[in-house]
């Protein structure tokens, strides 16, 4: 019994030894990384929430969209962009609102939404999406080398088509027919399955021809 009670002994001076030489730093580990772990669940909190309420915010947009109102789309999609940019319903809503601008000819409104979403949107795809639709309003305002300028570089993928044939629209309405049909049979080379533009390009290469 004696020896045992000699290495219990031993083993607490050994523990007290070294709570005296790391024992404050490890309560400071401890508690940074108990900090650490209720900011990153708060945060996950806060980014639910905002999840939320601009998922609510974006379905009245909708609805607001669908009725024709631009300016009242305008200003809701202007509220999820100040208040909730960093969701993806804020990047849907700038480009739901320049849809309803640009049928309504409002072209510098939906210049201003469009390019928010191609810059700072939160997702990339969308950000590709609204990059071709800035290029198509500047396209319509006769600012031609804007919109060549916005659509480079071209995305790979399926995006690739939609990008050399809006560049080969603009490179036309500039009076560059052979640069436009390149750009056109570019677009054909680099075909996916959807089939009616496929046809459209098709036309205006042939109609190019001369």
């Amino acid at each position: 019994m004696a020896v045992y009670d000699l290495e219990e002994q031993e083993q607490i001076a050994q523990i007290k030894a070294w709570w005296e030489q790391y024992g404050n730093r490890t309560i400071v580990v401890l508690l940074a990384a108990a900090i650490g772990f209720t900011a990153w669940t708060g945060l996950r909190r806060y980014q639910e929430g905002n999840a939320v309420e601009a998922g609510a915010l974006y379905v009245e947009l909708q609805q607001i969209a669908a009725a024709g109102d631009a300016q009242r789309t305008r200003e809701l999609a202007g509220r999820l962009i100040d208040k909730y940019g960093g969701t993806v319903q804020a990047q849907l809503g700038a480009l739901l609102s320049a849809q309803v601008q640009f049928r309504k000819n409002e072209l510098d409104n939906a210049h201003s939404q469009l390019e928010w979403a191609a810059d700072k949107g939160a997702e990339p795809a969308l950000r590709e999406l609204a990059r071709l639709r800035l290029a198509t309003v500047l396209l319509q305002k006769e600012d031609f080398d804007g919109a060549l300028a916005r659509l480079q570089p071209a995305p790979e993928g399926a995006w690739l088509t939609r990008f050399e044939d809006l560049r080969g629209d603009v490179l036309a309405a500039q009076g560059k027919i052979d640069e436009a049909r390149a750009a056109w049979q570019a677009a054909l080379d680099a075909f996916d399955d959807a089939a009616p533009l496929r046809e459209a390009i098709r036309a205006k290469l042939e109609s190019s021809e001369g």
